[in-house]
């Protein structure tokens, strides 16, 4: 398969970077600062935590950079450091609880009735995307995924935010593939649950 001109180009970068040219690593930096820096607010809601984080991933990469070799994508590499950094950080956003006060995703799950069956979470899609077409729902969806605990939220912000697959995610997070798949589907239950009593709420008005 043949390398697109973006390919050859970052392929270009990370020998050059390698080789200890401080210009190819500044272009590396520009090429994905924005795109981190944005992964990092997602994660942690903080600007100054986010900055933290941004510099704590790039000058991972460069005290790293002569050890890459390719064997995954540089992204994913990239991005392993970024969300090593970002589970490290222990100050909270507005919408992240308190240490004491977190609570396991089982805790925030819908619990079983007294006839063993868990409540029916209703499918709010047609919703949703009318929402979306408004513009409405990013302030709903931003605050029901900042109540997931880190190790979920991550996986969920990876894969369905910044669009990485479910065999890059476990990479990057050194989790198996099914682990990744389970955390992202119990992640999601737990979003369209908190989601459906906003639409609930939207029908009644």
């Amino acid at each position: 398969m043949t390398d697109t001109p973006q390919q050859r180009d970052e392929r270009s970068l990370l020998e050059a970077s390698r080789a200890g040219d401080s210009a190819a690593v500044e272009e590396l930096v520009r090429s994905y600062q924005g795109r981190v820096y944005g992964f990092a607010m997602r994660m942690c809601r903080n600007a100054e935590d986010a900055k933290d984080i941004l510099q704590e991933t790039f000058l991972g990469m460069i005290r790293s950079i002569r050890e890459f070799r390719g064997e995954s994508k540089f992204t994913t590499w990239l991005y392993r450091i970024a969300s090593n950094a970002c589970l490290k950080k222990r100050r909270r956003g507005v919408f992240e609880p308190e240490p004491e006060q977190e609570l396991s995703l089982d805790d925030l799950m819908p619990r079983a009735g007294p006839d063993g069956r868990k409540p029916e979470i209703a499918d709010w899609s047609e919703d949703a995307e009318r929402a979306l077409l408004r513009g409405e729902l990013s302030q709903q969806m931003e605050a029901a995924i900042d109540r997931l605990p880190p190790e979920y939220k991550i996986v969920l912000v990876l894969r369905d935010v910044e669009g990485f697959s479910a065999e890059e995610t476990a990479e990057m997070l050194k989790l198996s593939v099914p682990a990744v798949k389970s955390r992202l589907h119990r992640a999601r239950v737990f979003v369209r649950r908190e989601l459906s009593g906003y639409f609930q709420d939207q029908r009644k008005s």
